[in-house]
């Protein structure tokens, strides 16, 4: 029986084919990376991170993402978000028609330096007219937060500093923040405290939870999120994925694992485990790996 303190019903954003690809060492053809996205929405996933608008310098494996937005078959009701970290990207992005975008900022002061230059105050303001501009088109505007439970040069992180940064990426136009252990390092009752600190800012049906399982926590952190009250969960078909600029992060928890777990509990997603299995089987045979999903690996042998 589902218990009464949980989500009857979850959202998955999948960001396998942004997140998890961007950390992969193969440059992917458009072809590929516009399949696997079709996959994923034909096995029911509502919101697929589709690539980000970043220089091809520093991210090789989102180069042609303008291609791979214009070539995808949209489907009604479907949100093919990409990221966009400054006002280039986000002119990419309104050449190509696209209707969701995201940004990021981090926890972090040494983080966010040593990712785009800047501090967490510049960033934030630097996003300012990203934000406003992409109103003035009636897009949405996700916000992500990295190292909210750790990072990978400070250590232990303020959760009154993330709370404090959600809050002003939520008062700027955010319809969503997604809280990211970018190192995985969390652990079930600081990451529930750290929701429960965020939430006193920003109301939490506009919060989802982004965990990396570098330690094998994931499912037991978003489990114990769901209890206060999350609902939307972020998760990387067969685990890919994984931080550039944290050396040893691995990917995000597996979409699978995460399924596998909500089927368990009763909750819905709309989500079709046995096609969400063959996207993921897709990518990682091309990749030439096995994922690193358990319930994919796990499976298989059935």
């Amino acid at each position: 029986m589902q218990a009464s303190f949980l989500p009857k019903q979850v959202k998955i954003v999948e960001v396998g084919p942004r997140d998890g690809l961007q950390n992969e060492s193969a440059n992917l053809p458009v072809e590929v990376r516009v399949a696997l996205i079709e996959k994923l929405v034909d096995a029911g996933l509502s919101v697929v991170e589709s690539g980000s608008f970043v220089s091809e310098k520093w991210i090789q494996q989102m180069a042609s993402s303008a291609d791979v937005y214009a070539d995808i078959h949209k489907i009604a009701g479907v949100s093919y978000p990409m990221l966009v970290p400054n006002m280039k990207g986000l002119e990419t992005a309104l050449e190509v028609g696209v209707k969701e975008i995201s940004i990021f900022a981090a926890a972090s002061e040494s983080f966010t330096q040593n990712n785009i230059n800047c501090s967490i105050q510049q960033s934030i303001e630097n996003y300012q007219q990203v934000i406003m501009t992409a109103q003035d088109n009636n897009m949405e505007i996700r916000g992500y937060i990295s190292c909210v439970l750790g990072c990978p040069f400070e250590g232990n992180i303020s959760i009154n500093k993330v709370a404090e940064i959600a809050e002003k990426l939520f008062d700027l136009g955010c319809y969503e923040i997604s809280l990211g252990d970018t190192i995985g390092v969390g652990t079930a009752g600081n990451a529930r405290t750290m929701v429960e600190c965020v939430g006193k800012k920003v109301p939490v049906q506009h919060l989802a939870v982004h965990f990396h399982d570098t330690y094998g926590q994931s499912l037991a952190n978003i489990y114990a999120v769901m209890q206060s009250g999350i609902s939307t969960i972020d998760a990387s078909v067969a685990g890919l994925g994984g931080c550039p600029y944290a050396q040893g992060a691995s990917g995000n928890v597996a979409t699978e694992d995460v399924l596998y777990m909500l089927n368990g509990l009763k909750i819905k997603t709309g989500i079709d485990m046995d096609k969400l299995l063959q996207a993921g089987l897709y990518i990682t045979q091309y990749l030439g790996r096995e994922p690193t999903s358990k319930v994919a690996l796990a499976l298989s042998k059935y």
